[in-house]
């Protein structure tokens, strides 16, 4: 079998039973493959599906389809290689649940308002680097001190520090890039043993911010050159690549990964790409490659 479809759910909320892979069998034969064997790779939580003789896109449809609103998400990809050594993963909406320059923002009263353009810049409404400078720049004079308070509120994203763990004990590459920012990155990648971290630089006059950032701004070009960056040095291809992310900033990566994953994406986003988690958590990731919950390890 040349292919395989991946069934996952939230484990929180088991939901992959037998009605749910016989549906998306039948659909799969109904749209020309031929299903192989299905096997379990948590009980009620995820099962892969082999199959033959059909595309990624009309099998990934086809499934879709099936499972109507069950929450299940659907990954279909290649057998061979599923098993990635390198990750580039965005952190906000992501690898954390926070937006850290919202949590900023609090300190200043303006949380709502630059949560709504943070939105609008996410799901590619408008230009990111300058919507960044623009919310910077109303943060101009909060104390550098309140950076470490903002940390205190990060919450990780739930199945992050096995995703980390686990792939890291399997010997792949795993790097933090975001279009956030330094200091958070930094303490994120040390908390769940990111082998990278890299983001933009906020700019200080003394001890308040300065309300601007370091150029060039790490935007959307700056996280596919480090996919691409990143496995050139280990000699990697791109089928070998795993990227993750939310929002449109992180597009061009997902597209160019071997495997890439929009997490609870933002609707063009998800739209644009083939892998969507949309139950699932952030163990999703291990199961579309093939890991088996038995083979995790904890973060």
């Amino acid at each position: 079998m040349d292919h395989v479809l991946t069934l996952i759910a939230d484990p929180r909320r088991p939901a992959v039973d037998a009605d749910a892979i016989a549906a998306v069998r039948t659909a799969l034969a109904a749209a020309g493959a031929t299903p192989g064997t299905p096997e379990s790779l948590a009980d009620g939580i995820a099962v892969d599906v082999p199959f033959a003789g059909l595309m990624l896109a009309p099998a990934t449809t086809a499934a879709r389809t099936a499972l109507g609103t069950r929450p299940i998400d659907a990954i279909v990809q290649p057998a061979a290689r599923r098993r990635k050594a390198l990750l580039v993963a965005d952190m906000e909406s992501t690898i954390i649940e926070n937006e850290m320059l919202d949590e900023l923002a609090d300190y200043f009263g303006l949380r709502e308002q630059i949560a709504a353009v943070t939105a609008r810049a996410m799901n590619g409404e408008i230009d990111f680097a300058t919507a960044l400078r623009d919310r910077i720049g109303l943060l101009k004079g909060l104390k550098t001190g309140l950076l470490d308070e903002a940390a205190t509120r990060i919450r990780y994203m739930p199945g992050a520090a096995t995703l980390i763990a686990t792939m890291r004990a399997n010997g792949a590459y795993c790097a933090l890039v975001s279009g956030g920012f330094t200091h958070f990155t930094a303490i994120v990648r040390q908390h769940l043993g990111f082998d990278l971290d890299r983001a933009n630089r906020l700019l200080a006059d003394g001890d308040t911010l300065a309300g601007a950032v370091a150029e060039p701004i790490l935007g959307k070009e700056a996280k596919l050159a480090a996919l691409q960056e990143l496995a050139g040095a280990r000699g990697l291809t791109p089928d070998q690549t795993l990227a993750v992310g939310d929002g449109a900033n992180d597009l061009p990566m997902l597209q160019a990964a071997g495997l890439g994953i929009a997490f609870h994406a933002k609707p063009t986003v998800a739209a644009a790409v083939n892998a969507n988690v949309r139950h699932g958590d952030l163990t999703a990731l291990l199961y579309a490659q093939g890991y088996k919950q038995s083979a995790f390890v904890s973060g």
